[in-house]
């Protein structure tokens, strides 16, 4: 019976071979699209084993050993907004521990480099960046260290008393292999939390698929009605149910293994690609995009099952009975319980305003949850609705081609909304997607402050309420900063023994700095002083502000002599520039190796890791974008042809009649712009709706409406897709020709 079956699938010509290709390739792009997903989230994993060697330094590490301890002293250090992760190390003897991606400890002097790191220190003039390190390069980092082809990291061999005098140093004898039970800000290999990308990496699978799935069962059921008579025929001469079922699931599993098969190989030629795509902020290596057996075993197994079983499902109405097929009657209408899914979707969301999860945990289940129930239920809601429409507007239309559209909308909504299911799905996903990402960058992505503030570089102790200070900044310092092209002002901001200026209700360590109004007005980007004063208090925080500059705001006098300020050690360096990128790191650069246990910040390197995380999401909103809206138009015209090739007997009845053709596209555009339209309506508002309750229950963001790309590229996407119906139009003359009328 399964030798039978393989030759009928594959016996009705180009039609039925043509119909195998595409039931294939749907499967191909859905299993291809899954098994990315999964081998992205598996390149997470490893990206954030690759970085556990960075807590090596944490506080609550306890792991020991019976090895010679190893200095260590790790820090952050950036360049254009960049962060490089820098380790400085001093071995105590011959078994120190050597941390993953070396062959041996770098000599005081030498260091070690990550591949895009020296790259950056070849192309870049040295005293912009290369001039911070010591000594000479003795080789390039492993991949065994990196999280990625692009991060940016060093190893820098130092003595023991160099590395023992930093701040934070501390000595170790293991190397750490995961992420520490408590950080007290000396993480710098958390990675990217499993967790919380899971979410995001599950709901873009969600959001992939789902429009995929519609695809494939779009697919399958290209020429249904013409298999569904050859199955009736088959039970009207003796085949039993049984026989049927072997019939129907022997050709959709062919097409699902071929299309299975063919998914495993586009998921490998999507490799670059995926590992291209910087979901983490950064890109994948190639070789962490693998699958699990467990993965691969349930995939290649699962899809032509599932197949299998949805052509079972298919049939039901044939294995009845002989007659299924040729006694057709008027499906049950569908009830209003189908708007339930879609209710309790948008409820689930809207019960955590103001009731967020406590755990990370919590919020991934309730989100995706409510997500998916939400786009599952605009799918079950879908044909409900269509029918609704269709009988509002049969009410209020006498137009021929009007009325025979709605009316057999109303009599078989599911049909009609199947041909629109995976763009509703679409833009909704495309709503809710680009008003959370929008918001976010409203609400955050100011981050690189105002243009004046943009030109500065502070360098200071990591902790700018740190009682660290340099006892004396020399002048030869001052004078090579001054001879940088583009320098414009430099001032110091000096201790605050006497903690004037400070609030009684604030501790000591809160006090302002004491600048020289001299060197103030270098800088007027910080404030200035009242008229005849020498000196100032200056808060701390105002040399790190990300807000306005402060041309306009004076700054109390302090009554000090500016002789006794001079001599005071100095907490902060505050150096202002043209605003060239080359100007700033040349200055770091002399800030670093003059004093290379203070950090030179600038204000973008606060933002550094946010905008990364923002990259990260717009990065992944593209390719959502990208993703479901050509799949959808896909699935858009195979239905519409599908339905066409299901109803040409009845077409070419109705034009043996004297129907005219331009009535019967007219019928043909109608039924699948009504619920397009219709349905898109409702997803579009869902999608707002959903991203604000989302929005405010996990940031407290209001939403904000997106720009004019969101509403061009959705009036485009429907447009396009009532393109893809007219263009579908022209087939009917070809199918509807005398000779389709006849029987048998």
């Amino acid at each position: 019976m399964i030798l039978f079956s393989l030759r009928l699938a594959v016996s009705g010509g180009r039609e039925a071979v043509a119909r195998l290709v595409m039931i294939a390739a749907a499967v191909a792009i859905g299993v291809g699209l899954l098994l990315s997903t999964l081998a992205g989230v598996n390149a997470i994993g490893k990206a954030n084993e690759r970085q556990h060697w960075m807590n090596t330094g944490t506080k609550s590490r306890t792991d020991t050993a019976p090895v010679d301890p190893l200095w260590w002293y790790a820090h952050d250090d950036y360049y254009q907004g960049r962060r490089i992760f820098e380790v400085d190390v001093a071995a105590t003897g011959p078994t120190s521990p050597v941390p993953p991606g070396l062959d041996r400890l770098p000599a005081p002097g030498e260091y070690y480099a990550s591949p895009a790191l020296a790259k950056l220190l070849r192309d870049v003039p040295g005293v912009q960046l290369a001039d911070r390190l010591p000594g000479r390069s003795a080789g390039v980092l492993g991949d065994a260290a990196l999280p990625s082809p692009d991060t940016l990291t060093v190893i820098v061999g130092r003595t023991a008393e160099e590395v023992a005098a930093a701040p934070r140093a501390t000595r170790v004898t293991t190397i750490a292999t995961g992420v520490p039970a408590e950080c007290d800000s000396d993480c710098y290999g958390e990675g990217v939390r499993g967790d919380a990308m899971t979410l995001i990496l599950s709901t873009v699978a969600g959001a992939l698929i789902f429009p995929v799935l519609i695809f494939i069962g779009t697919a399958t059921r290209l020429s249904a009605a013409t298999r569904e008579q050859r199955f009736a025929a088959m039970r009207l001469v003796g085949a039993t149910p049984g026989q049927i079922s072997v019939v129907s699931a022997v050709e959709s599993t062919v097409a699902s293994v071929i299309g299975t098969a063919a998914g495993f190989g586009l998921s490998y030629a999507l490799r670059p690609l995926v590992a291209a795509v910087p979901f983490t902020g950064d890109r994948f290596f190639a070789g962490d995009l693998g699958l699990g057996v467990p993965q691969a075993l349930g995939v290649a197994l699962g899809v032509p099952v599932a197949a299998a079983l949805a052509a079972r499902l298919a049939l039901r109405r044939v294995t009845i009975s002989p007659l299924g097929v040729s006694r057709r009657v008027t499906p049950k209408p569908p009830r209003a319980w189908r708007l339930v899914p879609l209710a309790l979707g948008l409820a689930e969301l809207g019960v955590f305003v103001g009731h967020r999860p406590a755990t990370t945990d919590g919020q991934t289940a309730a989100y995706l949850t409510g997500f998916l129930l939400v786009m599952l239920g605009l799918v079950v809601a879908g044909p409900w609705l269509t029918m609704a429409a269709a009988r509002a507007v049969a009410r209020r239309t006498s137009r021929p081609a009007a009325l025979i559209a709605v009316r057999r909308l109303a009599d078989d909504p599911k049909a009609g909304f199947r041909s629109v299911a995976g763009l509703v799905l679409a833009l909704f996903v495309t709503t809710a997607t680009v008003c959370i990402i929008g918001t976010i960058n409203d609400n955050r992505g100011a981050l690189s402050g105002d243009p004046k503030t943009r030109a500065s570089v502070v360098h200071t102790s990591r902790d700018i309420l740190d009682p660290q200070a340099i006892e004396r900044v020399s002048d030869g310092l001052l004078a090579d900063a001054r001879a940088v092209p583009g320098f414009r002002g430099l001032a110091l901001a000096h201790t605050n023994p006497t903690g004037v200026g400070r609030d009684p209700s604030d501790p000591p360590r809160f006090a302002p700095a004491l600048v020289l109004c001299s060197e103030l007005a270098q800088v007027p980007v910080l404030g200035h002083c009242a008229p005849g004063a020498s000196v100032a208090a200056v808060p701390v925080f105002q040399f790190v502000s990300l807000h306005a500059a402060a041309e306009e705001q004076e700054w109390p006098a302090v009554p000090v002599p500016a002789e006794e300020v001079a001599g005071l050690p100095v907490k902060m360096i505050y150096a202002t520039t043209d605003g060239s990128s080359a100007a700033m790191e040349q200055l770091r650069t002399l800030f670093t190796r003059a004093y290379p246990t203070y950090q030179a910040r600038m204000v973008q390197d606060w933002g550094t890791a946010f905008q990364k995380e923002l990259a990260g999401w717009r990065q992944l909103a593209d390719v959502v974008l990208l993703t479901t809206l050509p799949i959808a138009g896909c699935s858009l015209a195979v239905s519409v042809v599908a339905g066409l090739s299901d109803r040409r007997r009845p077409f070419a009845m109705l034009r043996l009649t004297g129907a005219p053709l331009g009535l019967l596209q007219r019928v043909i555009g109608l039924e699948s712009a009504l619920p397009l339209l219709l349905v898109s309506g409702v997803a579009i508002g869902t999608g707002f709706a959903a991203a604000a309750m989302f929005l405010k229950s996990q940031m407290e963001y209001d939403l904000v409406s997106p720009g004019a790309v969101y509403y061009g590229l959705t009036a485009f996407g429907l447009l396009a897709s009532l393109g893809i119906i007219a263009s579908t139009l022209p087939l009917l003359k070809r199918i509807t020709g005398p000779e389709a009328a006849r029987n048998g």
